[in-house]
């Protein structure tokens, strides 16, 4: 059984990962906290990947029951942990039904509540690295390994033809070791127009297959999680990346694997190299917005982002 907290004793705001410790949230929440006039500190739970259900709804009675304990973000746990105690929440919003996972966990108004932030910070990440009209002008298609939270929410944000009319791209494909999760990634994106292509890769060899196929300026996101909590990549040394082509490595800490595989390629094939790191900064302020009930748009992102990157350098 897990061992939790001792109730807080001020605000607390804790981050529920697997190498929380690591993280450079740890540094940045209390700079955040003060720019942003928030008294309140983090802590990290750390859990094993694919924990008993009964370590998550721990977690969650814990948040539930303890007055200073605010609220969370939730990473790689995010889909185990709604599964397990989904029914432990006062309201779970409308991403969070749909994906199945939950990555925000607040309280308001006397409510437990469960968000998915990752459509809207995913969805901000990219237009930040990727140009605008790029679909529409090369035709390319998108490779997203794993089929996690992440890769649903982002397919779900690049199919989305109400926010990008005819700027999508052409295909995407989704590529997972295990049947059930893709399964359950074919019936979560089925509303989608974007035609997708589903594929079942126990290995990084077939990985390859799907990425050397890929037409020239399309995009591959590594969203496995592999490179970060644990060292790999989804792809061999071998494969070769699309021409001109896009590549997002969903981590920005750890072994990077992926990502250095990309940057061997980056002059050769031209390659556009983005990590996790915006997509950090997006996740984590939509959820300390959503836990202290406060707005962080506008220059108050712009500070947030200012002050991330000095400590980054």
């Amino acid at each position: 059984m897990i061992k939790l907290p001792e109730p807080a004793k001020r605000p607390t705001m804790y981050f529920v990962g697997v190498t929380t410790g690591q993280s450079s949230i740890m540094k940045m929440f209390p700079i955040w906290a003060k720019e942003l006039g928030l008294d309140a500190e983090i802590k990290g739970i750390d859990l094993p990947i694919h924990a008993p259900a009964e370590d998550y709804r721990a977690v969650v009675q814990f948040f539930r029951d303890d007055p200073l304990s605010l609220g969370a973000l939730v990473t790689t746990h995010k889909i185990d942990m709604y599964n397990a105690a989904k029914d432990m929440f006062d309201y779970l919003d409308p991403y969070a039904q749909r994906f199945g996972e939950l990555s925000s966990i607040s309280k308001l108004d006397g409510q437990l509540r469960a968000h998915a932030k990752d459509p809207i910070s995913s969805g901000l990440a990219l237009d930040a690295f990727v140009p605008e009209g790029h679909w529409l002008k090369t035709g390319a298609e998108v490779c997203i390994i794993g089929a996690g939270g992440s890769a649903l929410s982002i397919s779900a944000y690049l199919g989305n033809e109400e926010r990008h009319g005819k700027d999508l791209p052409s295909r995407i494909h989704l590529n997972n070791r295990s049947a059930p999760r893709l399964a359950e990634g074919v019936r979560i994106l089925e509303y989608l127009n974007v035609p997708m292509s589903y594929h079942l890769c126990k290995t990084p060899e077939l990985n390859d297959h799907i990425v050397e196929k890929l037409p020239a300026g399309s995009l591959v996101i590594n969203a496995t999680g592999l490179g970060k909590d644990r060292p790999g990549s989804p792809l061999t040394d071998h494969c070769k990346f699309p021409e001109n082509g896009l590549v997002w490595e969903l981590n920005y800490r750890g072994t990077l694997e992926f990502m250095h595989q990309a940057e061997a390629q980056r002059e050769r094939r031209g390659l556009l190299i983005e990590d996790g790191w915006t997509y950090f900064i997006h996740g984590w302020t939509q959820v300390i917005a959503e836990v202290f009930h406060i707005d962080i748009t506008g220059e108050r992102l712009a500070a947030c982002d200012r002050l991330a990157r000095e400590m980054r350098k």
